[in-house]
């Protein structure tokens, strides 16, 4: 595995190593083995220096500079240059936890003023300081994704984040940063623990409303949902989904697919009729609001909506199965809505039959053997009608085959 002192050695000359650092989160991957994704360079470097080397001044602010350089075999490196190593302990200072307030030379000499090696070892998150969170209140937040990784916040980490009032602060933060986080955790081992960590302190309710509404509802009837509330049942579907499917689509999808339950008026409870429409509605106004890709927004919309006839499988015609199997492609959830309808109630949707259905609902009419005169001859108000009896046929053929090989 290459090491992240690999990209500044290609980066800087010899005579300069011994003024670069490695800093933050690659160190702790470092420590742990582990390949990291972003490479943070500190420098004590003069701007000239740095210029010279082809990079460019990005951004300043207060005593900051930032420099980046387009690398052919690196691509795009970033570094922050500072005066000298003192400045490098003030920064390592002023930084989230003491698991990515380290810094490391170029000769792998490690530069912990915070004790963050210890805290690595034991896996657990520990504020910089008392201020850690009042200076960027979303840390609470990278927290929780933290913890969704496997880390575990200490006592004082978690009787800082109860003492504060966070909800102004929270507010002034940009929703894409929230998301993100969010999107972090949905990839991790334990994606679940983001939500749960955000009900157990009360927090990030202006970031997702709709989080802290679900623990009060029912999930459905109790001879259907023995496991009570919807906020448990979320989390028991995006824990079996999160056993079959690493994509953070998919994973937002499982948690949020009874999304519609929400719009239930309190007088129908436990039942939740036509929650599948209401989803499918809710699903737009949900990613647009967190910033989400459109298509978070399409397949959320997709499973909101078909994953209620996804689990009446054995009860529906053959013509609603193809009609559900259209949808799907349509909205790219083939195989994920498969999957979290496995996940939200067993053996609700006959994989073979689906497959099948799928394969049958993405053929063309020349697929499908049509005689493309005969359907031509007809009238236009029934071609649509024709094409379906063929589609429908030969889901029955494709049943048939089956049974009889069973």
């Amino acid at each position: 595995m290459k090491s992240s002192l690999d990209i500044p050695a290609h980066i800087f000359p010899v005579e300069c190593h011994d003024r670069i650092f490695l800093v933050g989160g690659c160190v702790r991957d470092l420590l742990l083995g582990r390949e990291s994704q972003d490479v943070d360079i500190v420098a004590a470097l003069t701007h000239d220096d740095l210029c010279a080397l082809g990079f460019r001044l990005i951004e300043t602010s207060g005593s900051v500079n930032v420099y980046f350089l387009h690398h052919p075999d690196s691509g795009t490196i970033e570094v922050t240059r500072i005066n000298d190593i003192g400045d490098l302990v003030k920064d390592l200072g002023r930084r989230d936890f003491t698991i990515n307030a380290m810094a490391m030379s170029m000769a792998g000499l490690l530069i912990d003023p915070q004790t963050g090696r210890a805290d690595v070892k034991a896996g657990v998150l520990r504020p910089c300081s008392q201020s850690s969170f009042k200076d960027d209140p979303l840390r609470i937040i990278r927290a929780f994704r933290f913890e969704a990784g496997g880390w575990r916040m200490v006592a004082e980490t978690e009787r800082l984040i109860r003492k504060g009032e966070w909800s102004p602060s929270f507010m002034q933060i940009p929703i894409e940063r929230f998301s993100s986080e969010m999107i972090k955790a949905l990839t991790l081992n334990a994606p679940e623990r983001f939500f749960q960590l955000m009900i157990k302190f009360d927090a990030g309710k202006e970031f997702l409303p709709e989080l802290f509404k679900m623990p009060s509802i029912p999930a459905g009837p109790l001879e259907h949902h023995p496991e009570g509330d919807l906020f448990t049942h979320s989390v028991q579907v995006l824990q079996r989904v999160a056993t079959v499917s690493n994509d953070p689509m998919v994973r937002f999808s499982a948690f949020f697919h009874d999304l519609g339950k929400l719009a239930t008026a309190a007088e129908f409870y436990p039942r939740h009729l036509g929650h599948e429409s209401a989803g499918l509605r809710m699903a737009a106004e949900l990613c647009s609001r967190l910033r989400l890709p459109a298509a978070y927004a399409k397949a959320l919309g997709g499973v909101s909506r078909l994953h209620g006839n996804a689990n009446r499988w054995p009860e529906l015609r053959d013509a609603t199965r193809l009609a559900m199997a259209e949808q799907a492609l349509k909205a790219g959830i083939a195989e994920s809505l498969q999957l979290i309808a496995a996940a939200d109630k067993a053996g609700a949707l006959h994989v073979a039959e689906w497959q099948d259905a799928l394969r049958i609902a993405g053929m063309n009419t020349g697929e499908l053997g049509i005689d493309q005169e005969k359907l031509q001859a007809l009238p236009v108000k029934d071609r649509q009608a024709f094409i379906l009896q063929r589609r429908v046929a030969m889901l029955r053929a494709c049943r048939a085959s089956s049974e009889r090989r069973n």
